[in-house]
């Protein structure tokens, strides 16, 4: 009898241990202006079984000729080829929009931005039914009696797969840099936005000033928050070492568990370089990593800084001799470092995503799937 008391309470320890266990939502984010997915691509989702992506669908910014949000920038087409994540659309809003617009200039943005989301979401289960019914039809192709026989099949069944597609989305995310001054505005905002959206939940991005500082900057009326763990110091400061972010600067931030919303969490997954001429800030280049290995052209100065021995045209930027790159990237150490700093002052569950900034081939061949997945696994 004893010897059976002892296994059920073994079992029971391990089962307790077994639910505890926190498996998080593998997420990117996804910033072009197409989001075409090659094999190439759709290879990575599956590797890294990525289950959610946010994906700008478009920008709103002040037009300052007519005095009023303009939305701009709106995404052309998504075709995720095979796979599937779910999709947050996610909406920019620059500051100057809630600085400068009224309330009845609030109350029809939050209707333009529904009715642009819906007129996407539409487009997109459009063309993922077509490409549903175009597969079911033509790979058939021997068996079918002429085109006209194709054509009918092919809409109709286009028809039921389309009516198979939820017409909404699950999360809403509204990206913007509020401030003190401008909090006010962009929460009246984002209360219509949430209005229009009766059967999605209302995410916003946090800045972490706007985390740290959450009394002063004011706690957004969503119903979850993605905090933004990059950009964390300004790229045109000749003394930033890396403004992309170090672990050093993320703890500077992330100072207490007392937020009032749950948390996503957004890592950086991209490097760039930044031009100065003198101490004089002149640009983010990104496409520089052929550059650099010309010796003759770039003469290494530090760790991770380089000088310019000849005038070079890079894209449409053009540089002069003597002009200094800083290349910034945060390392595979580094980005351990903060998740081990986010994990002991966050709190995650099977429901937190994880979610990388951005999406795109160069920087995830940069950093290799294996260690991806890793950053992943770390938050377990």
């Amino acid at each position: 009898m004893k010897s059976l008391i002892i296994i059920l309470l073994f079992v029971v320890i391990n089962s307790s241990g077994c639910d505890d266990k926190k498996e998080v939502v593998r997420s990117f984010c996804y910033w072009k202006t197409s989001a075409y997915f090659d094999k190439e691509e759709d290879s990575i989702c599956k590797n890294l079984n990525v289950k959610h992506m946010y994906v700008r669908f478009f920008d709103v910014d002040w037009n300052p000729y007519t005095n009023e949000p303009l939305p701009v920038a709106t995404i052309s087409r998504i075709d995720l080829s095979e796979s599937t994540p779910e999709i947050t659309p996610s909406v920019f809003i620059t500051n100057d929009v809630v600085l400068k617009s009224s309330k009845v200039q609030l109350d029809s943005l939050a209707k333009r931005i529904q009715k642009r989301v819906k007129e996407i979401g539409l487009k997109y289960n459009d063309e993922k039914a077509y490409k549903k019914a175009s597969t079911i039809v033509y790979s058939d192709y021997g068996k079918q009696n002429g085109q006209i026989k194709k054509a009918l099949n092919l809409d109709s069944i286009k028809s039921i797969e389309l009516a198979k597609l939820k017409p909404n989305f699950n999360e809403i995310l509204i990206d913007c840099d509020w401030t003190e001054r401008s909090k006010d505005n962009y929460f009246y905002l984002l209360q219509q936005v949430k209005k229009e959206f009766k059967d999605s939940q209302l995410s916003a991005t946090i800045r972490l000033w706007q985390y740290k500082y959450c009394e002063k900057a004011g706690v957004p009326p969503v119903d979850r928050g993605l905090l933004m763990c990059y950009n964390l110091s300004s790229p045109n400061d000749y003394k930033t070492k890396n403004s992309i972010g170090t672990s050093d600067e993320l703890e500077k931030y992330i100072t207490h568990s007392d937020y009032d919303l749950d948390l996503d969490i957004a890592l950086p997954l991209y490097s760039w370089s930044v031009v100065f001429r003198g101490n004089e800030f002149k640009g983010i280049v990104s496409d520089y990593e052929e550059l650099i290995k010309d010796s003759t052209r770039f003469k290494k100065v530090a760790d991770n800084k380089y000088q310019l021995q000849d005038d070079v045209l890079i894209g449409q930027t053009y540089l002069r001799n003597g002009d200094e790159i800083r290349i910034e990237k945060i390392s595979d150490e580094e980005i351990n470092k903060m998740i081990s700093i986010i994990k002991n002052r966050i709190p995650v569950d099977n429901h937190t995503k994880v979610t990388f900034f951005s999406f795109d081939k160069k920087y995830i061949h940069d950093y290799g799937i294996k260690n991806i997945s890793g950053y992943y696994a770390r938050f377990q």
